[in-house]
């Protein structure tokens, strides 16, 4: 990538950061109707460019096979999770990316620390996992439902005032050990506002095809709107980190959030500019003699390497391009 586009990226993004060791008041701070001066027809083709670089940067990290990315998704209900998924990674492919959602616990991850089961599906090196929801659930749905923490059966000494601030050390800590690791740690909250969370929960009771997304859960956890957004605000201020910071990507407009998802993973692999294995002098030999067999395979008349007669490649391995253009004799 040109460093002119690389600079566009970040300059999208920077708004969106928010910076370690900063006090965030979310309802202050980030406005969920925020478009950084785009038009919808704009975004289009950002969102279309993200795509394409996104399935470049992929393979590259597959091919690469060091690093591995984590993509942590947190939003309140009808934030847009599922389908900033399905549209900003519509173009990679499948075998590198994984995506897991995190429900109620069961009761074997009940029996384990409250991060086991997310060190479960951490990605392997060369893959991009996601995380439809997170170990942040850990520092938001159980601390605004304080009654979960008894479900964890955790010690009486581990249950003081202090929890939610050793919660947050702990992760941080696991997140640099990730980090320390290979694996770097991308965290996007979908800013969604009251009233549009309102305007998409009767857009789901309006269309049958769409019931089946209501719970009526939804409407009971709205009414802690005030607690979520203060556990949110605690959150993010206790939890960006240089090594994982947060982005506070604006919802309202799913469009613009999708761009945005799509830039800061762009940015994120373009840190790690992942590149494709270089290929030994020994390996390079079997290369010379694979060609050579292959080459005298081929049918009178046709060329001896199609793919470079099609494509010319000069110097691929050796002069790719001139044995594509000898024909059999």
């Amino acid at each position: 990538m040109t460093d002119a586009r690389a600079e566009r990226v970040a300059r999208l993004i920077e708004p969106l950061r928010v910076v370690p060791g900063s006090r965030v008041d979310l309802g202050e701070d980030f406005d969920p109707r925020y478009k950084g001066g785009l038009k919808k027809k704009q975004g289009v083709e950002l969102l279309r460019t993200g795509v394409s670089l996104l399935a470049e940067y992929q393979e590259r990290l597959a091919a690469q096979d060091t690093y591995g990315v984590l993509l942590c998704l947190q939003a309140l209900d009808a934030g847009g999770k599922d389908g900033t998924i399905r549209h900003v990674m519509s173009g990679v492919n499948p075998q590198g990316v994984k995506v897991s959602s995190f429900k109620q616990p069961s009761a074997e991850e009940l029996g384990h620390d409250y991060l086991w089961r997310y060190s479960a599906r951490l990605p392997s090196r060369g893959e991009i996992a996601i995380f439809n929801r997170s170990h942040y659930e850990e520092v938001l749905v159980v601390r605004v439902h304080p009654e979960v923490l008894d479900r964890q059966r955790l010690p009486a000494d581990a249950c003081g005032p202090d929890i939610w601030s050793r919660r947050y050390r702990a992760v941080n800590d696991w997140e640099r050990y990730l980090t320390d690791n290979g694996f770097k740690v991308v965290k996007i909250f979908l800013n969604l506002s009251k009233e549009e969370q309102r305007t998409r929960f009767m857009k789901r009771l309006d269309l049958p095809e769409r019931n089946w997304k209501f719970s009526a859960a939804d409407v009971r956890e709205r009414r802690r709107w005030d607690e979520y957004q203060h556990a949110f605000s605690e959150m993010l201020t206790h939890t960006s980190t240089p090594w994982a910071p947060w982005y506070v990507v604006p919802a309202d407009r799913k469009w613009f959030a999708r761009i945005s998802t799509a830039a800061v993973l762009v940015h994120t692999l373009m840190d790690i500019d992942p590149a494709y294995p270089v290929v030994g002098k020994e390996a390079r030999k079997d290369l010379r003699a694979a060609r050579r067999e292959l080459e005298a395979e081929a049918p009178k008349g046709a060329p001896a390497d199609p793919y470079a007669a099609r494509h010319p490649v000069p110097g691929a391995d050796g002069g790719a391009s001139r044995a594509g253009k000898r024909k059999r004799k």
